[in-house]
């Protein structure tokens, strides 16, 4: 017997429930096919021009910085003017992500690396595949496309994000993201991401930087 079933035994036990139960079984298939929705708050209810400015005014509330421009092909200038900005070094490190591989980094004096971050890399570039503006959150699924390790591992994350793809509520985010993917193929992890890591765990003083990045830069485009 594995350690899965000892636990699934022990939980079954303390339920009281048989392994075989039909109608806990016919409850669970009901809840994981019909994924039933929560209630949705108003606030991010709105035409799209006005989502996004409630998502950039939650993310610098929780000490994101903004940055919004008309193409992807600007990307490369925007992320430049970023790093000089800050007085930070030149180099980049970024997924297989396409959305970013493509650019034409060639045009800028930045150093590009690709593949998942091992810890030693300064500013790390990542694409969200969706926002939500109720919060001012980052939505960013794992892969190579966009590994993890750039969301947690270096001192800056930058974050591109197309503008049409920030809704108003998680529960839309989920429904995109089911859709795109299909369930049973859902990445391993999705990653929600509310403005820099912080913490004030000792004598409630503020500390960015924590437990990752501690300064996070949005690029939204068009």
């Amino acid at each position: 017997m594995s350690d899965r079933e000892v636990i699934l035994g022990k939980i079954r036990r303390a339920l009281a429930a048989d392994g075989n139960d039909v109608g806990r079984r016919a409850i669970v298939i009901a809840r994981l096919e019909g994924t039933p929705r929560g209630i949705i708050p108003e606030r991010g209810q709105l035409p799209q021009e006005e989502r996004v400015a409630l998502f950039t005014t939650m993310a610098e509330k929780v000490s994101a910085t903004v940055g919004r421009i008309a193409a992807l092909e600007d990307v490369p200038r925007a992320v430049a003017e970023f790093l000089r900005k800050h007085n930070l070094p030149a180099s980049l490190r970024i997924g297989a992500d396409p959305l970013l591989a493509d650019l034409a980094w060639d045009g800028t004096q930045i150093a590009v690396s690709h593949g998942p971050s091992d810890g030693g890399d300064p500013v790390g570039l990542s694409h969200a595949v969706a926002g939500i503006a109720e919060s001012g959150t980052l939505v960013l699924t794992s892969g190579p496309d966009n590994p993890t390790t750039l969301n947690f591992l270096p001192e800056t994350h930058i974050v591109v994000i197309r503008a049409a793809d920030i809704a108003g509520d998680y529960e839309t985010v989920w429904d995109e993201v089911r859709e795109t993917y299909g369930k049973g193929h859902m990445p391993r992890t999705v990653n929600m991401v509310t403005g820099p890591s912080r913490s004030a765990d000792i004598e409630q003083t503020l500390l960015l930087g924590a437990h990752g990045p501690r300064r996070l830069h949005i690029v939204v485009v068009g």
